[in-house]
């Protein structure tokens, strides 16, 4: 039987094919199951979910978005009121302000960094270098700035400032929003952008930031200084600031505007004084009085004006501000910190014994914030300086040819090791040389006291490998001129093979002498084979026990007695000072002590070390006492036995030294020729230091003693 289907019109089959998607177009396509297949709808987009989400969210709000549409111009409306918003719409525009201002000021403090490194000009300070009775002698450093803790800062030196810039800094966030909008406004036009500042704000354009006026930098400035608000105590910002601040004059932080302006520190102001340097925060080339008759004006207004918001804001009595009626003029002016001449010289010598006795790198130094107390004596010094310029000044008169190649080396030098007085040269930034510190000449007779107290205190001996004898004052030598040197085994034979022989000054023999007679007449010959029976290693050790470096000494031949080593004059007068400290010594030191920010930094400072016995020591400065004496008669000090020393001559007249000690200083003087521009070979004198116990170094040593 033949089944008939009913015919389908060709427009319905492809109808078919497409709504049915289980139809397969190929017969080798089958389905995975023995069921039909389906297709599965594409996922939606990630975005076209969310919007899905927040949209069903918002749906709520659609009606009040659809009021609040702005709609122009405004249906029912004529005129202009058409164009004028309506308050739903003022109001959500302003919400909508709002809200994206606060959230771009959030997103701006969360991603705000406090900067890691400061501005190196804005916290770099100068060393301070002091005198030896606290008076300030010099300063180095591109920048003058000393900062302080805030305990030292006295609290109404602080309430001052406060007053005058920032009275609500203790409550306020750092920032000032209507000071800010304020500065924004003189920003973006021509005024200055002094006044829109809290201190936070101030202090981080001093530390952080440049002081260009860009917005960027205002609101930098701000985002900073709310960051720091939340990080710092008000106490540490306030420090911070009094110490980076620029007062004028040179100066940054209040301690050395307060010496700038007042000759005194921070802690001696009082609340007048005070007002007067809080005024020049607002601009110091406005309000320094000195400068012009306006600034003074300005200035006695902005003093007065800080003195009454003090007493408005409850930290000054009205009972107190009545006191204050006269302005307290700041002094002028001066450079009693910088260095020049001698000056510079005493700092030299301060600062590298400063660096070596606390241990500081130079690095650390350079950074500045130290004061360095020295010992130098401002009085001694100036009597000294002023010896050898007068004595300068008379040998380029009498022989102006030699005196181009003269130089005077001096130094002064307590019992206790405290360097009181140096004279380097005539000007450090001429000449760095230091002639008070140079080891170029030979110490020549002025060495002899050295070789005695090793004769005294280790005793001699004759015979090779014999046992030491004692030697007194009274023990005799022979004092006669070219008196062989002899060993325990004969003569004494140099290195060409030629006998050695001792000589004095002039050749003049004086026969047989006692010791202590031979050190008071200046007698070469006998200390020359007194060396030789004490031992030569005995000698050299003595005399650096005393204060020579070791450094100083050459061979160890029988020159070395009648001072072949070449000591400065600094420790030279370091040696002779051990024998009026009775035998002990005490390394030479130039600074007491050393603070860094006004706090004490650890100072090796050096100990006493017994050198030689102190009845050695006595006797040694009886003899030069002797010395004196013969040399000196009508001197006050030989009349009151007060002055113990001698002059001192070189083998070929190469230089001249006196060195003697009065009232436990000893100060060593020596005059010698050098042509610095071809060596430093010594030349001969040829007459410019005079004669050894009457010439130019005595002169000097005599008047720098006259001083205490």
């Amino acid at each position: 039987m033949q089944l008939k289907l009913p015919a389908v019109p060709a427009d319905e089959t492809m109808q078919l094919r497409v709504l049915d998607p289980g139809v397969l177009d190929s017969p080798t396509e089958q389905p995975k199951s023995g069921k039909r297949g389906r297709r599965k709808a594409p996922r939606p987009s990630v975005p076209a979910r969310f919007a899905a989400v927040v949209g069903s969210r918002l749906a709520p709000f659609a009606p009040f978005v659809r009021r609040m549409r702005p709609r122009y111009p405004r249906p029912g409306r004529a005129d202009w009121r058409r164009w004028v918003p309506s308050w739903r719409q003022s109001l959500g525009a302003a919400g909508l302000t709002v809200g994206i201002s606060t959230m771009l000021l959030t997103v701006a403090y969360a991603t705000t960094e406090i900067p890691n490194d400061l501005n190196t000009f804005a916290t770099q300070q100068d060393n301070v270098y002091f005198w030896s009775d606290g008076t300030p002698m010099a300063r180095t450093g591109w920048v003058r700035r000393q900062a302080m803790p805030l305990k030292d800062v006295p609290e109404d030196v602080r309430w001052a400032v406060l007053a005058a810039e920032n009275a609500s800094f203790y409550s306020d966030p750092g920032i000032s929003v209507s000071g800010i909008t304020r500065a924004l406004v003189r920003t973006v036009g021509d005024g200055d952008t002094q006044g829109g500042s809290t201190i936070t704000q101030q202090y981080v354009k001093n530390v952080y930031l440049s002081q260009d006026r860009s917005l960027s930098r205002k609101f930098d400035e701000a985002m900073i200084a709310l960051k720091l608000d939340n990080k710092m105590s008000k106490d540490k910002i306030l420090e911070a600031y009094l110490n980076t601040s620029w007062f004028g004059r040179g100066t940054y932080g209040i301690q050395r505007a307060a010496q700038a302006y007042y000759g005194k520190d921070v802690n001696e102001l009082n609340v007048s004084e005070a007002a007067v340097l809080a005024s020049l925060l607002k601009g110091a080339g406005l309000y320094d009085p000195s400068l012009s008759k306006a600034n003074r004006e300005r200035a006695v207004e902005r003093w007065e004006w800080t003195l009454d918001r003090m007493v408005a804001i409850g930290k000054l009595s009205k009972a107190e501000r009545a006191t204050y009626t006269k302005f307290p003029e700041p002094i002028e002016q001066s450079n009693q910190y910088d260095t020049g001449k001698q000056s510079d010289y005493l700092v030299v010598l301060a600062s590298q014994y400063a660096k070596k006795a606390a241990n500081l790198t130079d690095q650390e130094f350079d950074r500045g914030g130290y004061q360095i107390y020295t010992t130098f004596d401002k009085d001694r010094q100036s009597e000294l300086t002023d010896a050898v310029t007068k004595a300068r000044e008379q040998v380029e008169k009498d022989k102006p040819k030699k005196a181009k190649t003269a130089h005077f080396g001096a130094s002064s030098v307590a019992a206790d090791g405290r360097i009181l007085a140096v004279y380097g040269g005539p000007d450090h930034r001429k000449q760095g040389y230091n002639e008070s510190n140079a080891t170029t000449v030979p110490s020549g007779s002025a060495f002899l006291p050295f070789v005695y107290a090793a004769g005294l205190e280790h005793g001699v001996v004759k015979e090779r490998g014999g046992e030491a004898t004692p030697v007194t004052p009274e023990t005799v030598y022979d004092g006669n001129d070219a008196v062989p040197v002899t060993t325990p085994e004969g003569p004494y034979w140099d290195r060409d093979g030629d006998q050695v022989y001792a000589h004095n000054d002039g050749e003049k023999s004086w026969g047989p002498i006692t010791l202590h007679d031979a050190l008071a007449g200046s007698v070469n010959t006998p200390f020359m084979q007194l060396g030789m029976d004490t031992g030569l290693d005995k000698v050299r050790d003595t005399a650096e026990a005393a204060g020579l470096l070791s450094s100083s000494f050459g061979a160890q031949v029988p020159a070395l007695s009648v001072g072949s080593a070449t000591p400065s004059a600094i420790r030279m007068a370091s040696g002779y000072s051990t024998f009026a400290a009775l035998g002990k010594h005490t390394e030479p030191y130039s600074v007491r002590k050393v603070t860094h920010n006004g706090s004490k930094a650890a100072l090796n400072t050096p100990k006493p070390k017994r050198a030689v016995g102190a009845d050695v020591a006595a006797e040694v400065t009886s003899a030069l006492t002797d010395a004196f004496r013969a040399d000196h008669p009508v001197s006050p000090g030989a009349a009151s036995f007060e002055a113990a020393g001698k002059g001192g001559t070189t083998q070929d007249d190469k230089a001249a030294w006196y060195v003697g000690t009065a009232k436990d200083v000893s100060t060593a003087v020596v005059v010698y020729r050098i042509d610095l521009t071809e060596s430093l070979e010594p030349l001969p004198l040829d007459g410019i230091a005079g004669t050894p116990n009457s010439g130019v170094p005595y002169d000097i040593w005599s008047s720098a003693m006259s001083v205490g």
